[in-house]
């Protein structure tokens, strides 16, 4: 017999696989000698009082030999070197590459073309954003293989269980060689140190199956007719021939919402969120989080979530990033952007947080002469700015937290893991007065929620500003193609379909499946 039990434990219990068995033989009421093991289903933690708590529910075997109940969703893929329907994709991040997977499944060739390089030529050119402040605009930490989700962290938590089969999601990503725990954790999360080999055993998978992934292949153009789109080009001269073609370019494709915009294809300003990375030790968020002076060898690093409301401004935390690392994403000379990650130990001695502010289109209305491009411009100007005030070479601009709040510039900044260097400056020569104002007065309430937040210990680095889209491809409910043009599927994050890896995997594999459809190759 098995029977699923939920169990609430001490940290150091939850991590004894003895105490869990003995805790179920309590539970269940029957001697521990018939629980022949368990499965673990979800564990979480329960921060919220002075003792810290592990919730886990488990799968329990009594009276019956114990094997391991979580069967993989199994691949079916196919040989499609010989398909007669080819499929153009534009991007190889997780919407492009769960595009192609599915669309094997279902028999059909991709052709995956990606701006940038694969994984492992890519570090070089990353490692010259960090060592010299050097930006290759078409291989940085948002262009190349796997996307910007390739090196910046791995979450796979969302909310968007609606769009499609997150469970599916995680059982392929493990299939290519993520941690199991990711099946069971609350808020999973792979690494940037091991998303480099899943992301390349994707691609080699893809390869296997007959598919095509062509790096360096910078997409200039498409070829329309009558209508409905045939193929693309590339910046190499090359065309390339699809009967259907798959917009996954990311949130930071600047160049291809200027391309859809001057061949008076649709597109839509989107609102976003602009602000800054704030930058904690991790002890300090271990002892607030889990009310105590170390979180010892039984918890991990502690993460936070907030979100405030300034002057009818949201003011939220995006993609916190607990014993992680500040990292430039820029993708053009002369800007800067600040994003974080975290290896999957999370090791390291700083807690970083982007600490964003809503942008809507009244905020961006000196920039309207844009049209639709209005959002992606305020966005380029701030990132400028930053570039600007931090003085070259990558440089940040940064302030102590607590002098943030007072306009004060910090005579001295703390140790600070973004490479390339912070300098002090006072951020209100960077930001919008509305995103300046709105930061100040969250970062005061904030220090009221979490007591010790708002401190000098911590450093505000500008500026986060590529938290999604600032452009949406829009595309018809049903047939998920764009409304003007035949056979083109905006896809994605940066078509403004998603927000992160999960959520834009799964919205891939939607597309893949109405492919499927509209070819007659649907399985």
């Amino acid at each position: 017999m098995q029977q699923k039990i939920s169990l609430k434990l001490l940290p150091s219990e939850a991590a004894d696989d003895q105490v869990i068995k003995k805790s179920l033989s309590q539970s269940i009421g029957i001697p521990q000698d018939r629980i022949s093991g368990f499965t673990i289903n979800k564990r979480s933690i329960d921060a919220r009082g002075k003792q810290p708590w592990i919730n886990l529910t488990l799968t329990s075997f009594i009276d019956e030999p114990f094997h391991y109940t979580r069967d993989l969703v199994p691949l079916e893929l196919k040989d499609v070197k010989q398909s007669d329907t080819r499929v153009v994709i534009i991007g190889a991040g997780p919407a492009g590459l769960f595009t192609a997977m599915r669309l094997i499944e279902h028999g059909i060739k991709p052709v995956v073309l990606e701006r940038g390089k694969d994984v492992r030529a890519r570090r070089r050119d990353l490692a010259a954003i960090n060592k010299e402040g050097v930006v290759n605009p078409e291989s940085n930490y948002c262009f190349g293989e796997g996307g910007a989700g390739t090196y910046s962290d791995g979450k796979l938590y969302t909310r968007s269980n609606k769009r499609g089969n997150i469970d599916r999601i995680l059982n392929i990503l493990v299939h290519f060689g993520a941690s199991e725990s990711i099946l069971s954790d609350a808020h999973p999360h792979i690494g940037t140190n091991k998303l480099p080999h899943i992301i390349t055993a994707i691609r080699e998978k893809i390869i296997e199956c007959g598919g095509e992934v062509l790096f360096e292949k910078k997409v200039t153009d498409f070829h329309i007719i009558e209508g409905s789109i045939k193929g693309v080009q590339c910046s190499d001269g090359d065309s390339v021939r699809g009967d259907a073609v798959v917009l996954a370019t990311g949130h930071s494709a600047r160049d291809i919402f200027e391309l859809l915009h001057a061949k008076k294809i649709l597109i839509e300003p989107k609102p976003f969120a602009l602000g800054v990375r704030v930058e904690h030790p991790q002890a300090l968020i271990d002892s607030i989080q889990y009310h105590c002076p170390s979180r010892g060898e039984y918890l991990p690093p502690a993460s936070y979530s907030l979100v405030q409301q300034v002057q009818g401004k949201g003011v939220f935390s995006f993609c916190m990033c607990p014993g992680g690392i500040i990292a430039p994403a820029a993708t053009n000379p002369n800007e800067i952007v600040v994003n974080g990650w975290s290896p999957s130990k999370r090791n390291n001695p700083y807690a970083n947080s982007g600490i964003v502010v809503t942008v809507d289109e009244k905020n961006i209305a000196p920039f309207k002469s844009h049209g639709p491009l209005a959002a992606m411009y305020f966005q380029q100007s701030v990132e400028q700015k930053a570039f600007e005030i931090g003085g070259g070479k990558l440089v940040a601009p940064a302030q102590r937290m607590a002098d943030f709040t007072k306009n004060i510039v910090s005579s001295n900044l703390p140790d600070c893991s973004y490479l390339p260097g912070i300098h002090s400056a006072n951020l209100k020569e960077v930001l919008p007065p509305f995103i300046l104002h709105s930061l100040q007065g969250a970062f005061i309430e904030f220090g009221k929620k979490m007591k010790g937040y708002l401190t000098n210990e911590a450093v505000v680095v500008a500026t986060e500003s590529r938290t999604s889209s600032p452009v949406r491809i829009p595309r018809e409910e049903e047939s998920l193609e764009h409304p003007q043009i035949k056979k083109l599927f905006p896809c994605g994050e940066g078509a403004g379909y998603a927000g992160g890896i999960v959520s834009a995997a799964m919205d891939g594999e939607r597309i893949a499946n109405r492919i499927a459809v509209i070819t007659g190759k649907a399985k």
